[in-house]
């Protein structure tokens, strides 16, 4: 089996912040989740599936600096930058044997945890998003998956899009991973910035969450 869409991530200067973009987009609202010790950030988090979930994230201004960069390049983001959809992660059962197959390079594999939860996430070193947009790859300590504790608020995750210059590299680490879930891959003109697209279904009919332009 190959990797499967595990999660989306909203990255925003705070929570607050973060909270009130996917309220607005969606009409629902994340739910607490926790701390990242090693990361110095925390979020918030929204069920879109029995597997799949919406994460919001930012630097925890009460947690002391990681030492390191924070991943899904928060420390790039300024202090009043739009919360928009940053990256995206996927699940592996063997990390390792997968980065290792991919030809771009997704960073080293660290142990990480949030309360009770623990998991092994690549992280590339400085910080940055591969390829612009993601992903990263998370293989969860067995048990039960963190979406199944949270709220059903009827959210289903319909498609994410990868908009993107060079559309050929993003199709090929696609297909290197063996990639399952509703994911599809959109051309740019080259130079253009990546970017992501969440088509989400809910109550209220599909709203779509999308990345900083």
């Amino acid at each position: 089996m190959g990797c499967i869409l595990d999660h989306i991530a909203v990255a925003a200067p705070t929570l607050e912040a973060g909270a009130a973009f996917v309220t607005e987009t969606l009409g629902v609202s994340p739910q607490a989740g926790g701390e990242h010790p090693r990361m110095g950030t925390h979020n918030l988090l929204l069920r879109l599936g029995d597997r799949v979930y919406l994460e919001v994230i930012a630097a925890n201004p009460a947690a002391p600096a990681p030492g390191r960069p924070r991943w899904f390049a928060l420390d790039s983001l300024p202090g009043n930058a739009a919360p928009f959809l940053a990256a995206w992660v996927a699940r592996a059962e063997d990390i390792r044997t997968w980065a290792e197959k991919s030809p771009e390079p997704l960073g080293p594999v660290e142990a990480m945890s949030r309360g009770t939860l623990e998991w092994l996430i690549t992280i590339p070193e400085d910080g940055a998003l591969p390829l612009g947009t993601g992903p990263a790859l998370i293989q969860w300590q067995p048990g039960v998956h963190p979406a199944s504790k949270l709220q059903d608020h009827g959210l289903n995750l319909i498609g994410l899009e990868i908009h993107h210059p060079d559309p050929k590299r993003v199709s090929r680490l696609l297909e290197s991973l063996a990639l399952e879930g509703p994911l599809s891959v959109k051309p740019l003109p080259e130079g253009a910035a990546p970017y992501l697209e969440a088509h989400i279904d809910t109550p209220r009919g599909v709203r779509v969450l999308r990345a900083a332009r």
